[in-house]
């Protein structure tokens, strides 16, 4: 790796939290337990079958030797299991030893801040081993619903458009929809510099390798990483890799809430976790349903998305793109996931070809818990803007072709007069960040603008 990731701050080992204890416990005991072996009894597509072998769904499995090709259990039957392969496996034949791996589990702890991991959660940036971690099972309990912190403080992002008008609480849990190539990966990094949590766990799940490196070294850079953790999945790692990757990135989140942090999780992009599970659950059996998606696909994303959010002590925000299929925004991945989420932030095609960046359609994005976090001078700043905009959009046509009569509607009037204002607010500079108090003043103004028009 570039001496930008050498140079990044490791924290120093840390005793594990008590919280760990049972699952430390718990590890030693399974790497006690006596080996389990099995023989490879056919090969088809992506899938492994495997005789003999007496595993749960989701364990590691060894197949092959010298060297041998780790693979996860994605369906039991009574006669043996079917794998996927977690490695490239060109030589799997008929015949061949399979041993069920001892649990290994994920790495949660201090010692992960300014680390990039993979989907395994072993080192990718040459740093050397993990230090001051624990490696805990992959699953972890959801919190019930009644001892879940209420949603009531903002989380700032440095994002104008964000923090004013679809501002986002810790603990919640909000998408970003948009087509490819609209300004996604950009707004992630701004929001991850911009943040104000403790930690910060970014999930690139399914994207092009090229932009993992440059994300690490031109978004986040040596300040942002020190206090991240990068677990990277690209998009040419197996289906079995990619939605791993998605569930390690939460559970090191989760343990980072264990100890009372305030997490921000990022996931770019859930979509690609989706096609992951489908291609999990079309080879394990399942039968297609909606646009060749299997029904497991949106349980796990649901799954996913629920794990997030606040508990008793700390909380995870969870902020996850959308990758709309053919911008339609009411594909079944998007449908599916908006109905799971806490708010939706749209990026807009038209206002990215018009350089009109981050992107983002402030009247078509919702934040649901923006009524309980904002207080009531902000509130009102916002229900007036948002008014005046909407009255603008209604119009936009007949303005468009020199149809709309000056003096018809007031707030449309006062739009067209100050639309530069608007643009100032809205439209930001990849390095520009804005502390919330500044955002919620230039809020106001532009609302007192307008607010003769209301």
């Amino acid at each position: 790796m570039t001496a930008a990731l050498r140079s990044a701050p490791s924290t120093p080992a840390a005793r594990p939290t008590a919280g760990l204890g049972a699952a430390l416990r718990s590890s030693l005991l399974t790497a006690a337990a006596p080996e389990r072996h099995g023989v490879v009894r056919g090969v088809v597509g992506l899938a492994v079958d495997v005789a003999g072998l007496r595993s749960g769904v989701g364990e590691i499995v060894s197949l092959g030797s010298a060297p041998a090709v780790r693979a996860e259990v994605i369906a039991a039957r009574a006669d043996g299991v079917r794998c996927m392969p977690l490695d490239p496996a060109p030589a799997l034949r008929v015949g061949q030893p399979a041993r069920a791996e001892r649990g290994r589990g994920v790495p949660v702890g201090p010692g992960l801040l300014g680390r990039v991991v993979d989907a395994l959660g072993d080192p990718l940036d040459g740093l050397g081993p993990l230090e001051g971690v624990v490696r805990v099972p992959l699953e972890h309990p959801v919190p019930s619903a009644l001892d879940r912190a209420p949603i009531d403080t903002p989380l700032a992002t440095g994002v104008r458009a964000i923090d004013a008008f679809t501002p986002i609480g810790r603990g919640q849990r909000i998408g970003l929809f948009a087509g490819s190539g609209v300004g996604k990966s950009s707004l992630l990094s701004m929001v991850a510099r911009g943040t104000d949590a403790d930690v910060i766990v970014l999930a690139l799940i399914g994207e092009r390798g090229r932009e993992v490196r440059e994300f690490i070294e031109r978004d986040l850079g040596p300040e942002g990483l020190a206090r991240s953790v990068v677990v990277v999945s690209t998009s040419d790692d197996p289906a079995v890799r990619r939605r791993r990757g998605a569930l390690a990135a939460t559970r090191i989140a989760e343990g980072f809430r264990d100890e009372g942090r305030h997490v921000l999780l990022m996931m770019d992009s859930v979509t690609r976790m989706a096609m992951a599970q489908r291609e999990i659950g079309l080879s394990a059996g399942e039968l297609p349903a909606t646009r060749g998606y299997p029904p497991s696909t949106f349980s796990v994303l649901a799954q996913l998305v629920e794990r997030a959010g606040t508990a008793e002590r700390g909380s995870i925000t969870g902020v996850y793109t959308v990758l709309v299929d053919g911008d339609d925004h009411n594909e079944p991945v998007a449908d599916a996931v908006r109905s799971y989420l806490d708010g939706h932030i749209v990026l807009d095609r038209a206002l990215a070809v018009a350089d009109h960046h981050p992107a983002i359609d402030v009247l078509g994005s919702v934040s649901r818990v923006a009524g309980r976090i904002v207080d009531d001078g902000h509130r009102a700043a916002l229900a007036s803007v948002r008014a005046a905009m909407a009255a603008h959009r209604s119009a936009r046509d007949l303005i468009d072709v020199g149809a709309y009569p000056a003096g018809s509607d007031r707030r449309v009037d006062a739009v067209i007069a100050h639309r530069a204002e608007l643009a100032a607010l809205l439209v930001q500079h990849l390095d520009d960040l804005t502390p919330p108090a500044e955002t919620r003043a230039r809020l106001g103004r532009l609302a007192a603008l307008l607010g003769g028009a209301a």
